[in-house]
Parts: C-alpha cells; structure tokens; sequence
C-alpha cells in the first residue's frame, strides 16, 4: 500500500545548509538515471517541464537529500523510496537543499523524483544529489530495454485524479500523474516513460491557443523554438489519448478558441477524420516502426451516442497500416475528470489490449 503525505517548504520539510555536507553529486553524474523528455544545461542544471519526468538514484545508506528550484513554486513531485513509500515535495522558488529520506535502514536503496503535474505550472531546476553520514551514490540499475510514450490532454495527464470533493479542482495537489493510466501502464511492462500532454489541449482545437501538433515536437513546451531530438528516444509503442476537448469546443462557435481556429463555422466529418489522420501521420514520420494505439476514453467522448469513437476508427482505417490500432475504453458515467479507480479502469483496459494484440511489446 503506497503511503502519502506532504511535505511542505519551509514548514515541515527541513532545510540544511549546505556548508555542512559531506558530498555533492551534480545532475550530469552518470550514476543518475532520468525519464522523460528535459533539458541539460552545461555545468548547471537538468530543466524539468514535462508530467511523469523522474529523476532516480540508488544508493548505500540511510538517507539522501537533493538541491531544486522551482519557477513558480507549483509543481509537485512524489519522492519515492525504494520504489514504495510516497512523500509529496513541493520545491520553493529559492534554490534550497530539500530532504528526501533519512533514518532509514542501513543498506542499498533507491530515491526517486516524480513530478506529478502538468507543465504549465512552470518550470522546475534540479542541480543534483547531497549525501551524508557516509551515504554512497551507487551505479544505475540495468537500462529497461522497452520505451513507451504517450499523447494527450488532462486525462493522461492525471488531472485532479485525487479530489474526490467533485470539484475538478486546480490545485496541483490533486493531480498526480503517477497515478495515471499512462504511468501504471509503463509501470507495468517495466518501460521507460515518456509524458508528452496537457490538460485542456486538443488536435483541432484547444481551451488556449495552442494545439497538439504545434505541441508534440517540443522539448521545453514553453518556447516554439524548442524542439525535441527525436532520435534520443524511439519507444516501441506510443499511445494517443486525444478528442476530448475538441469534442466539446467544436459545439462552441461563441468561444475565442472556436473563433481562432475556425473561420468557416463548425468543422464537418471530412475535417475532423483529416486532421486527426494527419496528426497520426506526422507521428508515424517520427516513429517508422512504433506501434501506435489510438486511444479514446473514457470521458464523455466515448459515451454510447458519440461520433468521436467513430471518426478515429475511420481516420485510422484510411491509414492502412497494421501496426496503428484503435482503443474505445467505455464511458465511465460519472462527473468530472477520472479518478484513481477510474484512471485504474483505463490502464487495465490498455493493458489488456496491448498484451492481446502486440506480441513483440
């Protein structure tokens, strides 16, 4: 059973300073193991946007300590010992020395950094490791030898996956994208993860103006000039889980986001089975060999009178390809974004479909 608490800068998270350390272990050390698409910066700093990216350490010893910076002060990570037991760290907008485990019992170890929140909250520094008390920073454990990468909007993400007050509230502290569908599936087949989503984006159109395909290239999704080196992370499998905001802005002609997008009113069949079959494309030109699942669910999209569910099945028929499939997970029938059964109900569905149809995966 996975044990949560928060713990909270300046409040009940103790800081030390650094004066009185024993070792600093930089961000660039080779021992440190990384997931997810960040940036290195030369004799500085990893640069963290994405949900789901983690940052992992085995060591010997009985406790560990890490040296952030966040921009904003919103994003939150899970600090996981040992593969287990679960703390919520919330990084201050100074750079600070942050515990992350300590009095635990001698011996071999491991601590990892999860963010669990969309980009949007800003960005997060990570400069490196400090130990103490004789704690040994030990080689990285063996390179998984399966990769898996993910598209989509507030439901990949987690959004919210741990309020249970009906709300759809905001506060990061709810969404957790460790919990996801996404995570549990990777978690599942013991592969490398990688997160590209935010909540509220589409593929035609969005709660914002921009869109997936303006998004997906991106290795800091903040400046368009960012792009993403496709070649330093080819998974075998990549899952797209989008539409559900498009299905909701598309009825919406008074919005500005409708309005930025469409010109000529509501776009029709033809349109919305194009722009999806041309995003499914684009990705294909990344990934030759990837098997890719068109996912929907399960959101109100996938409800029993929706056409959605119907344009991907058509978009990805047009394609021709046999290793592109398409996943419908039902409609769950409840208010709101998925919750932890919820979110559970979509991995095991996507788990199912992937050990049923891809037998090299």
């Amino acid at each position: 059973m996975k044990k949560f608490k928060i713990f909270l800068p300046l409040l009940f998270l103790l800081l030390i300073s650094c004066s009185n350390e024993n070792s600093f272990i930089a961000y660039d050390n080779e021992n440190i193991s990384y997931m997810g698409r960040l940036s290195m910066k030369p004799e500085a700093y990893a640069e963290i946007y994405w949900p789901g990216t983690s940052i992992k350490v085995n060591f010997e010893g009985t406790g560990i300590k890490a040296l952030l910076k966040d921009e904003h002060g919103d994003n939150y990570f899970n600090i996981i010992i040992d593969d287990d037991s679960i703390c919520i760290l919330r990084p201050d907008t100074l750079q600070n020395i942050y515990t992350l485990a300590s009095g635990l019992s001698p011996g071999t170890h491991s601590v990892e950094l999860f963010k669990r929140n969309g980009w949007e909250k800003g960005k997060t520094w990570f400069y490196g490791f400090r130990t103490t008390g004789g704690t040994t920073i030990l080689p990285a454990g063996q390179e998984k030898d399966r990769r898996i990468e993910f598209y989509g909007n507030s439901i990949t993400v987690g959004y919210s996956i741990e309020d249970y007050s009906g709300k759809d509230r905001h506060d990061s502290t709810y969404t957790n994208n460790y919990l996801s569908y996404a995570a549990i599936t990777a978690r599942h087949f013991n592969a490398e993860y990688s997160c590209i989503a935010r909540g509220g984006i589409g593929v035609m159109v969005s709660w914002y103006p921009l869109i997936m395909p303006e998004m997906y290239d991106r290795l800091d999704p903040f400046d368009e000039n960012s792009h993403w080196d496709f070649s330093k992370y080819v998974p075998q499998l990549v899952i797209v889980n989008l539409f559900q905001n498009d299905s909701w802005i598309v009825n919406r002609e008074d919005t500005d986001y409708f309005k930025y997008r469409f010109n000529n009113g509501p776009p029709d069949e033809e349109y919305i089975i194009k722009a999806y079959s041309d995003f499914i494309s684009t990705i294909r030109k990344k990934y030759p060999e990837s098997h890719i699942i068109c996912m929907l669910g399960n959101m109100d999209i996938t409800r029993d009178d929706s056409p959605w569910p119907g344009y991907v099945k058509k978009a990805v028929t047009g394609m021709d390809d046999s290793k592109i499939y398409t996943l419908v997970v039902p409609f769950k029938n409840t208010p709101g974004h998925p919750r932890v059964e919820e979110q559970q109900i979509l991995a095991d569905s996507l788990i199912g479909f992937i050990t049923r149809n891809i037998e090299d995966y």
